[in-house]
């Protein structure tokens, strides 16, 4: 399926957070809710010493008490603030359809596709009747040619297959939109789940089986039948998995970045017409970047090698697979055995409406975000959150100075790029239009058709156009920043600035601890190893001199052979490779929040709040904001997929390595995970 734009590195990967709770607050002259504490000691377990897991004493009776809904995959700060945002957005919602609405406004469209999705009965009289003339469509294909036909034709009604694809920055001409096309093919989470034949695994492809033969056979297919073709399914992605580059592999931008003429293109996929293909998805293009061409290579062999009866039957699980959550309460079901239960640990389905109020913000999320940023965020916020960005980035730009083991010339080039970010805080300034979209009180599945179209033409416009670096690839209400190396912009959508991460109330401990983290992070992306690849422009270009990048490829090792040391669950070792952008992500945004905290007032005295310092206080609000408990299916998915470090190392790896903090909690050299001096890991 095709991506929108492609975001960058964001702060993580799940959509959660932290609220307030009544007895912490008081209302103010205007009647509106007040945080006055701002830590949570309760939380806290004392019986574990700071310098053996700072993470548990910050922590740990929160960790023992707390218990994770049935409902989640987890539970902690992000998901309470982003449960918290949901009630936020459907009393928003509620409230827009109680009235009557202007036909085409940002409230009616977004009040009505909300009701379209609680209108569970309508959705359970038709059951499977939207999806089927896709499926007959899907039955008159005859030979692979059509196939190719079928699967990119589809993508302007919403409906595309097999070719994953975005318009966006080329990324060594970042001004300039190309068309780039990714592996594409596979439900389950990476191409392991396909080989790996230890328990865990094979129960996740078992249930793959089921959730396919389900799946069929609730648009009709006998039970033998259905249970043949998800067994085919299986075996068809199985095969397109081997082309398939790892989740390690997928994160290094030069390797993946591969330009080519089209018609030099077509020679190494004799099978896909991509000329034809581009006519088809409304490209006009003679060259195309592809990252991952050993997918297409795979899939023109595979198109003409494999029955196209069993592609067929793929073509039809990944329609119904797509359209599940849209359909009558047999197909949910089913998706949640499969992906709620089976590959999340989770309980119970979702609540109705926060999976309704999702797919508003999903698809009419700059609708639904403008109401929203009237609502809940306020411009003295946004000032406070610029000051907090600028004073970053002015402690950043000193630690690059001061630096000693990189040279004059790569530290110019550094100060250029940090000075050149683009600093987008709350919500757009200018907003997307949606007139093209139609939305009805009783049409959920065409509703969600005609946004994806509308989605698929913006996206597709932007070719032979320049990039528009205003465009944000958020929508307001997220729980969650980025960094994004080709806009080398820093964004921190209004969702997440609220408590525990920022509250306008909070003393500078708390907000440097949170939020502040939060910039530094998102500014130490473009720094990462990753982002640094790419200069002040947002092009994958190498401008350091070629000692400073050996020293910084030996210094990260160091960071990627601590996180391997890290095991969770029965003797799982975190993958330090695949986490390194976010743990050196981590590492420096502590480091820099710290430095920018030391400038304030609060910074620079020792008077105690809640019997703590400055000091302590700074890393313990850092720590709480990490405090999640997550469900161990969940963790053995994110162990393999996630660029980001379970919770725990998130907080014990920067701290450790952070001489303010053994001063801070008076660490001993005998602490458990005492580092000493010469060993401690950063890069910046």
């Amino acid at each position: 399926m095709f991506t929108k734009t492609k975001v960058g590195v964001s702060l993580a990967v799940l959509a959660f957070v932290f609220g307030c709770q009544n007895k912490d607050s008081h209302k103010n002259a205007g009647n509106i809710e007040q945080r006055t504490v701002f830590f949570d000691k309760s939380g806290m377990d004392t019986t574990v010493r700071p310098g053996d897991n700072f993470f548990l004493y910050a922590s740990g009776q929160w960790l023992k008490k707390t218990e994770i809904p049935k409902t989640q995959t987890g539970w902690g700060s992000f998901y309470t603030l982003y449960n918290d945002n949901q009630k936020n957005l459907q009393a928003i919602l509620i409230a827009s359809a109680k009235e009557e609405q202007k036909k085409g406004s940002a409230a009616q469209k977004v009040a009505d596709f909300y009701t379209s999705g609680m209108d569970t009965v309508t959705i359970e009289k038709l059951g499977a009747a939207p999806i089927l003339p896709l499926l007959k469509k899907i039955d008159a294909i005859t030979n692979y040619k059509e196939l190719i036909d079928f699967a990119a034709n589809g993508f302007k009604e919403g409906d595309g297959d097999l070719f994953g694809f975005y318009v966006g920055p080329d990324d060594k001409i970042s001004m300039k939109n190309a068309v780039v096309f990714s592996q594409s093919g596979l439900t389950l989470p990476e191409k392991s789940y396909y080989f790996n034949n230890d328990d865990q695994t094979k129960k996740i492809r078992t249930a793959f089986l089921k959730y396919g033969a389900s799946l069929f056979h609730l648009a009709g297919i006998d039970t033998v039948s259905a249970a043949a073709y998800a067994d085919q399914v299986l075996k068809l992605e199985t095969a397109i998995a081997a082309s398939h580059s790892t989740p390690v592999e997928l994160r290094d931008p030069q390797k993946n970045y591969n330009k080519f003429l089209v018609a030099d293109f077509q020679k190494q996929t004799p099978n896909i017409d991509w000329k034809d293909v581009l006519n088809k998805l409304g490209l006009k293009t003679d060259t195309i970047l592809v990252s991952q061409p050993k997918y297409y290579q795979a899939l023109s062999t595979l198109i003409k090698s494999q029955p196209i009866t069993v592609w067929k039957q793929k073509l039809k699980f990944d329609a119904l697979n797509s359209a599940s959550a849209a359909l009558s309460k047999g197909f949910r079901e089913a998706r949640f055995a499969f992906y709620g239960k089976t590959l999340s640990g989770q309980q119970s389905p979702t609540e109705r409406w926060k999976t309704v109020v999702n797919a508003t913000d999903a698809n009419l999320g700059e609708l639904l975000g403008q109401l929203y940023a009237e609502q809940y965020f306020k411009p003295e916020s946004k000032e406070r959150m610029l000051s907090l960005v600028n004073n970053l980035q002015k402690v950043y730009r000193s630690r690059i100075e001061k630096l000693d083991w990189m040279s004059a010339g790569t530290k110019q080039k550094a100060v250029e790029k940090l000075e050149a970010f683009i600093k987008k805080i709350g919500y757009p300034d200018q907003w997307k239009k949606y007139d093209d979209v139609e939305i009805s009180k009783d049409t959920y599945y065409a509703n969600l058709q005609s946004a994806s179209k509308h989605a698929y033409k913006e996206m597709a416009d932007h070719l032979g156009k320049p990039v528009d670096r205003k465009e944000w690839g958020m929508t307001p209400p997220t729980v969650n920043a980025y960094y994004n190396p080709s806009y080398n912009e820093i964004v921190f959508p209004a969702g997440i600035l609220q408590f525990p991460f920022f509250d306008y109330n909070a003393d500078d401990a708390i907000n440097y601890g949170a939020i502040g983290a939060v910039i530094g992070h998102e500014m130490t992306h473009g720094f990462d190893d990753q982002g640094r690849q790419y200069d002040k422009d947002g092009n994958l270009k190498d401008w350091w001199v070629a000692a400073d990048a050996t020293k910084f490829k030996e210094k990260a090792k160091k960071v990627a052979d601590l996180y391997n040391s890290f095991v969770l669950l029965d003797k799982q070792h975190v993958n330090g490779d695949l986490t390194m952008g976010e743990n050196l992500a981590d590492i420096g945004g502590l480091a820099i929040a710290y430095d920018a905290f030391k400038l304030t007032k609060q910074g620079q005295g020792n008077e105690k709040i809640d019997g703590f310092t400055p000091d302590q206080r700074f890393f313990l609000s850092f720590a709480q904001v990490w405090r999640i408990k997550t469900r161990d299916e969940t963790a053995r998915v994110r162990l393999k997929t996630d660029p980001h470090s379970p919770e725990m190392f998130r907080v014990n790896g920067p701290v450790y390595s952070m001489e303010a903090f053994y001063k801070a909690f008076n660490i001993p050299t005998s602490a458990k995970m005492y580092v000493a001096p010469a060993n401690r890991v950063g890069v910046w």
